[in-house]
């Protein structure tokens, strides 16, 4: 799923060596590699309170969501729903890791609006979800790694919306 591999597989599909563009391309990813593992590393490491701040700024805008009827009601729900934040910013350390967006497609997205929909779990409040989840990452970041991982929340946005 990274860069890497990526470049290995296509080359072997094509029974051929990687090309300078493709060596260029590894050399760019592993030179990123520190700052890959920093992002997620703090993102691991502030998952809590990520996850903390995301709930309530989320819960501030959509009270409906705690409220009876909302899908988040009740403590089974309410925990539910702090999984899946959690799984959503473990998706973004995916991503950010393999420096590619690969991870979160394959290992998150693919059906992820049938099944809450089939859950009657409102996929735009998931959306803002995400939404949330950035802003309380990013807002640990330094502006550099915040910008290198702001993409992979807008990619699973994006996907969602």
């Amino acid at each position: 799923m990274s860069v890497v591999s990526q470049v290995i597989l296509k080359a072997d599909d094509e029974l051929r060596y990687p090309s300078s563009g493709e060596l260029k391309g590894i050399q760019e990813f592993l030179s990123t590699g520190e700052q890959r593992v920093r992002i997620a590393e703090t993102l691991g490491e502030n998952e809590k309170k990520i996850v903390d701040q995301a709930q309530k700024k989320l819960f501030q805008k959509r009270p409906d969501f705690r409220s009876p009827g909302g899908n988040a009601y009740g403590q089974k729900q309410y925990n539910q729903c702090l999984r899946d934040y959690s799984w959503y910013l473990r998706l973004v350390t995916y991503g950010v890791l393999a420096g590619s967006k690969e991870p979160i497609e394959k290992i998150g997205l693919i059906g992820v609006k049938e099944m809450y929909n089939s859950l009657n779990v409102p996929v735009p409040g998931m959306v803002e979800a995400i939404r949330c989840l950035k802003e309380a990452a990013l807002g640990l970041l330094n502006n550099e790694d915040a910008a290198e991982a702001a993409p992979y929340f807008d990619y699973m946005i994006q996907s969602m919306s």
